[in-house]
């Protein structure tokens, strides 16, 4: 006879964040049984810990100038060579991936946020509204990228403000289409219907019983995002639109490479390089955790 005994709230407390830790590790492993998930997950990690790392990892100051040693080939000195300003450029990449990952990471989550709570609105609210916010997403989308960067500083003027708020406005509209998909098609599930009969509030359907069925595959599509808004930033500063100088921009050092590059190539490959290895970091991991959470999207392709 197997005999019951009653678990603690205690013990039920203490055992979910071993559940999380497990649960992370087997993704983990997963990942890295996956070779190109394992070689995402690396270029990632590079390119988070050299931007987090970058005053450790080089002694150059990113601004620092030196006219007497500009367009220096790459040496032990100056890993990738200097600039035509004498700047090292190596310090530059380094210092340029800070901004690249705070932009990318921070307008992504801006823009997650306003997604998720437009989407829930648009897609649990009543038919009208639900056509209104339609209307609003397809107006926006329908602006041209530049055009709207153009806009935005021609009002503000050219900075890291500007950048984020064109990724933003760019970026929302997308994924409050798929949470307000996804919302119309659990609002008459039937644990949704039980809540509601039973007399739960909006909010608290839409935060428990809707937003935790909806998050897990915005989340993918937003770590594959991040290499796009990495790439908008670049471009943006790299038109002049963008970060300003004397600030390092990986767009701002292709810039200086493609005035300069009859007299120093290596600052194009120093500006383009690591925009290459980011966006395929990203991508391959973003792919291998859509394929290990969401298997079906794999069988399809």
């Amino acid at each position: 006879m197997v005999r019951w005994t009653p678990v603690s709230e205690q013990a039920l407390i203490e055992r979910q964040p071993r559940e999380r830790i497990g649960k992370a590790g087997r993704v983990l492993r997963r990942i890295l049984r996956e070779p190109l998930g394992a070689f995402g997950l690396t270029l990632v990690v590079i390119v988070v810990l050299s931007a987090l790392f970058a005053d450790v990892l080089t002694s150059y100051p990113p601004t620092k100038l030196a006219p007497a040693e500009r367009f220096a080939p790459a040496s032990l000195q100056h890993l990738l060579g200097t600039d035509h300003l004498g700047r090292d450029l190596f310090s530059r990449v380094l210092h340029g991936g800070r901004i690249a990952l705070a932009i990318a990471l921070g307008a992504t989550g801006l823009s997650l946020i306003g997604g998720i709570v437009l989407g829930l609105i648009a897609g649990y609210g009543p038919r009208w509204l639900d056509n209104l916010m339609l209307l609003l997403f397809d107006a926006i989308k329908s602006f041209p990228t530049v055009m709207l960067a153009l806009t935005l500083v021609t009002l503000t003027g050219p900075s890291l403000l500007a950048v984020l708020i064109v990724v933003v406005l760019v970026n929302v509209p997308g994924y409050a289409r798929i949470i307000r998909t996804q919302t119309l098609v659990l609002k008459s599930a039937e644990h949704v219907m039980a809540a509601r009969s039973m007399g739960a509030s909006t909010a608290r359907i839409l935060t428990v019983h809707i937003l935790p069925n909806v998050i897990g595959p915005i989340l993918i599509l937003a770590s594959m995002d991040i290499p796009v808004v990495v790439a908008i930033e670049a471009g943006l500063s790299f038109l002049g639109l963008g970060v300003r100088p004397p600030l390092p921009s990986w767009g701002a050092i292709l810039n200086d490479g493609f005035v300069n590059i009859r007299d120093s190539y290596w600052i194009v490959v120093a500006g383009g390089l690591p925009i290459i290895l980011t966006t395929l970091g990203f991508t391959f991991l973003g792919e291998t955790l859509r394929d290990i959470f969401d298997p079906r999207l794999k069988r399809r392709e």
